[in-house]
């Protein structure tokens, strides 16, 4: 069955280690045949959330940015791809400020498939878990998500050392048989 894809890179630096591992995931399930966005946050424009309340029973932000087009495509998406480079053993502003900004419509968001992708310099894979929960802090509260695969881009501080490891491979894969 195609699926729509949307695969969100938090990634500031274009072609840096979590951007390629987007990459990978991306030529996988094109390949296999689904339709694929990968929306580069750092070419949008996506203000705070101000905590002002509207959206409550709106469901629209008051502010005009990129957002509304970005959830527009994650409402379609039947597969949501989150990816992430680890800063002191969190996910980045970017990403932070893109899962705050789901709240109008987070009630929307139902029986989606979630892949999360992270790189980091760490190597431990039990120190990136605190990442992750970021990520399955935001599944908690949608209905009926499905995480369905966590890659783990370890040992890649410099940009590009992530070519050439496992997490290649495993983003292709993933991608591949979404």
């Amino acid at each position: 069955m195609k699926k729509n894809v949307v695969i969100l890179s938090a990634s500031p630096r274009r072609n840096g280690n979590s951007d390629i591992l987007c990459d990978e995931f991306m030529k996988g399930a094109t390949e296999a045949g689904h339709d694929v966005e990968k929306i580069f946050l750092a070419d949008k424009n996506i203000k705070y959330c101000t905590g002002c309340g509207v959206c409550n029973t709106t469901h629209e932000c008051v502010q005009k940015d990129d957002m509304k087009e970005i959830l527009v495509k994650l409402l379609k998406a039947d597969v949501i791809v989150m990816a992430s480079p680890v800063y002191f053993y969190t996910i980045n502003a970017q990403m932070k400020t893109l899962i705050d900004r789901i709240v109008p419509q987070y009630t929307s968001l139902s029986n989606k498939e979630f892949y999360f992708i992270i790189t980091a310099a760490e190597t431990d894979l039990n120190m990136m878990e605190r990442s992750i929960e970021c990520f399955r802090g935001l599944l908690d509260c949608l209905e009926n998500p499905t995480e369905k695969g966590v890659i783990y881009g370890v040992g890649a501080w410099q940009k590009g050392e992530i070519k050439g490891t496992k997490a290649m491979k495993e983003a292709y894969e993933m991608g591949k048989n979404v």
